[in-house]
């Protein structure tokens, strides 16, 4: 996990086996956006499983096993209770969970089967980012085509990258766009008071090698009244 509280000055990773380092990310922002903390979760409740299969003999009980990892789920589901998508995170791996035991699978074989889980849940967000961003993409195109130029693009908060498993939603957008030729500079609120945009937004547009000029939010009406954003 990229440590987003240390942006833009310093770049952390969180390297971790203990799912309560997971939680303590949720709780103070080193992991944020909805569809990361998503797949937290889901690594969280893995990385329970992996920890509760090791306690010998205890581990052997498959309902005992279950029991604790429910309630290890109860204490991440929230570590961010209004994140819709860590306790969607969540129960997608207790889910996994209780189909494997039903299966009869050991709790190291259940834990092996939420490792899967997590590595699907990246995969298929990335494939979702991507997909967001051509459609996305696509409407921008003809705007572009009739102003006979690039286009200036408006971003508030942080809905790339580091705000999914990778390319970003809203911000994949713009990836894609910028793919295509079709943007010329965008314009990222500083986005008071925790300052995503500031801190995260402009950061990921300059490692992608996209334009971009930091704007205090307040400067966002003067702009668009301005006529200098295109989207």
């Amino acid at each position: 996990m990229i440590d987003q509280r240390a942006l833009p000055s310093e770049l952390v990773e969180i390297r971790t086996s203990d799912w309560r380092q997971v939680v303590d990310a949720v709780k103070t922002l080193a992991v944020r956006g909805a569809p990361a903390i998503g797949v937290a979760g889901a690594a969280a409740v893995m990385l329970a499983a992996y920890e509760l299969a090791e306690r010998g003999a205890l581990a052997a009980s498959p309902v005992w096993f279950a029991v604790r990892l429910r309630e290890a789920a109860r204490v991440i589901a929230v570590a961010r209770p209004t994140a819709v998508n860590l306790s969607w995170g969540v129960n997608r791996a207790l889910q996994v969970a209780a189909g494997a035991l039903k299966a009869g699978k050991t709790p190291r074989q259940t834990a092996e089967a939420l490792r899967e889980l997590t590595g699907d849940l990246i995969v298929e967000d990335e494939a979702i980012n991507r997909a967001i961003g051509a459609h996305g993409a696509a409407l921008l195109a003809p705007i572009a085509a009739a102003n006979e130029r690039p286009l200036t693009i408006l971003t508030h908060c942080n809905a790339g990258s580091l705000a999914t498993a990778f390319y970003g939603t809203a911000l994949g957008v713009v990836y894609a766009a910028a793919e295509q030729g079709l943007v010329e500079r965008v314009y990222a609120d500083e986005t008071r008071p925790v300052g995503q945009g500031a801190r995260l937004t402009v950061w990921e547009l300059s490692r992608a090698g996209v334009p971009a000029t930091l704007i205090c939010d307040n400067m966002a009406a003067s702009l668009m009244a301005a006529g200098r954003i295109d989207a």
